[in-house]
């Protein structure tokens, strides 16, 4: 979507009002030039768990830390893989061994030179079965590792990876600071230090994380001074916060987006973004769950959720429906897997065949047992608590009983998703531009802190899930995915519910902002606001 600017026949109407407002409305579509500067503050209803990224699996810890840290590589605007601590690269003609070549006079925040040895050290790390790490999978496919000097670091795998480049998008880690040390409790964990745009500077727990610029970063220091991520756990209150200054730049909900940011001075202050975004909002099972265990049960409570009702009556149409764990814009996408439309009937019948028979108060039961069960949702996301509460409504009718929990998010992730205690549960996952599924799906992926948190298990999709990322065949690759898509559409380990849209406000001073199919973050650091638009100085003391 592109940015567009106010035309020269809406210059009348501008003169209606003030000086002042004639001024600042002026000046914000004024594009200027790059200028040093300025602090972004940006809203988020979770806070993060930790600040080293490869401990972490939540949105907010790593948006964080994609500030503060840097990859060998990273995507591009057009999705295509460059470099990033790495300068180059050269891939031998088997596919199997990468050498690179990486960046000379790169240091770490405390000043200290960056070499090949912390690529070393954060691939030992991640591979420590000590490490609780969800990210393990990839790097315990390389052969060997090996340091060739300071600024040369090659990985030789097995057998080709289709994924192998991306995966050393991968954050790393500070050797001086971390070898030798249980990585699980560093300091690291709460003060970290990268090599990235920004640098930390606090963390005041419940309130916000605050990072300042780098002015020696290897790709020139980010424009904006400060970055701010203040911690609002309610949508309502965050979008009060935006109208009134408090923060920058938000995720708005559907009905923010669609009823309540349509006039005109919000027009004047922000502008509005719109993609369908990368991630997919589900209904998770506990497979261990004795209800659960049966997939007629699970496939019973998908025909008797309405996603059209979810979608247009919490999304405002603001999404799309999901089907898998693909958004339909991929090459991996199948279209043709078996739906869910809702159908109380066949609902009905799947649970009366599972052995659930009908109480004189109306609720389902099997052998004494009441179909009763808790979804756990997070703090602050309305939309996923309306979504629970309309699918409350919906079971109730074909006699479940479901309550519904509100949870903090940290705590949420960390008491309940990591410990498995839960019944089920509404999250969201991003969906990776290779989709290379792995870490989620296989059966092997069930520990701690790993991602198969609904302990799913299928022999035919783990042979899948590892014969496509093992070819560089896009077809070949393409059939697996298509039917690992039909088995998952089969089986319901999740409800897929929706695909939704991104909706960004950002405040009109900030330039620079090119929207992409990475998105609108990927050039952050190229992101500026002209000097005579600055709202914030650098010492300025910040009392949002």
């Amino acid at each position: 979507m592109r940015i567009f600017k106010i035309l020269l026949l809406f210059f009348p109407v501008l003169i209606l009002f003030s000086c002042n407002e004639r001024r600042a409305v002026s000046i914000y579509e004024e594009k200027g030039k790059p200028a040093f500067g300025d602090t972004i503050i940006t809203g988020s209803i979770g806070e993060p768990s930790n600040l080293i990224p490869i401990l972490a699996s939540d949105s907010p810890s790593h948006e964080v830390a994609s500030y503060i840290y840097n990859g060998l590589v990273k995507y591009d605007k057009n999705l295509n893989i460059v470099g990033s601590l790495a300068e180059s690269w050269d891939i031998s003609k088997d596919n199997l061994t990468i050498t690179f070549h990486l960046r000379k006079g790169v240091r770490w925040h405390d000043g200290t030179p960056f070499t090949a040895h912390d690529v070393m050290y954060t691939y030992k790390v991640i591979v420590d079965p000590k490490t609780p790490t969800a990210y393990s999978g990839d790097f315990l496919l390389v052969k060997e590792a090996k340091v060739l000097d300071d600024y040369t670091f090659r990985v030789t795998y097995g057998r080709p990876f289709a994924s192998a480049l991306i995966s050393w998008g991968t954050a790393v880690m500070p050797r001086h600071l971390l070898e030798g040390k249980d990585i699980s409790s560093s300091p690291l964990m709460r003060r970290p230090i990268g090599t990235g745009p920004f640098k930390f500077k606090e963390w005041i727990t419940g309130d916000r994380v605050v990072l300042t610029y780098n002015s020696d970063y290897f790709e020139g220091r980010p424009y904006i001074d400060r970055y701010i991520m203040r911690i609002i756990p309610d949508s309502a209150t965050m979008f009060l916060e935006l109208k009134q200054y408090g923060i920058d730049m938000m995720g708005l909900t559907p009905v923010q987006f669609v009823r309540q940011t349509d006039y005109d001075k919000f027009k004047k202050s922000f502008n509005k973004y719109q993609f369908l975004s990368f991630g997919y909002v589900y209904l998770g099972y506990n497979l261990k769950h004795p209800f659960f265990k049966d997939k007629r049960v699970r496939q019973a409570i998908s025909y008797a959720i309405d996603k059209r009702e979810i979608i247009e009556g919490v999304l405002f149409n603001q999404g799309v429906e999901a089907t898998g764990p693909f958004k339909p814009d991929m090459w991996a996408y199948n279209g043709n897997v078996k739906r869910y439309e809702y159908n109380k009937e066949k609902a009905r019948a799947l649970l009366e065949e599972a052995g659930f028979t009908k109480r004189k108060d109306g609720i389902l039961e099997k052998k004494g047992e009441p179909f009763e069960f808790t979804v756990l949702v997070n703090q602050g996301n309305t939309v996923r608590i309306q979504c629970a509460e309309l699918i409350q409504k919906r079971l109730s009718e074909i006699g479940i009983k479901v309550k519904i929990r509100v949870i903090e998010w940290a705590s949420l992730i960390n008491e309940f998703i990591d410990k498995r205690n839960f019944e089920a549960v509404i999250l969201g996952w991003s969906i990776p531009q290779d989709p290379d599924i792995f870490d989620i799906w296989h059966s092997s992926k069930q520990g701690k802190k790993e991602l198969n948190f609904i302990s799913y298990e299928n022999p035919e999709v783990d042979e899948l899930l590892v014969r496509a990322r093992h070819t560089l065949d896009r077809e070949i690759r393409k059939r697996c995915y298509f039917r690992i898509q039909e088995i998952l559409a089969e089986e319901q380990p999740y409800t897929f519910l929706f695909i939704p849209y991104a909706n960004i406000a950002i405040h009109k001073r900030f330039k620079g902002i090119e929207p992409g199919p990475a998105g609108l973050m990927y050039n952050f650091k190229d992101w500026y606001v002209p000097e005579a638009q600055r709202r914030y100085k650098t010492n300025a003391t910040l009392s949002p």
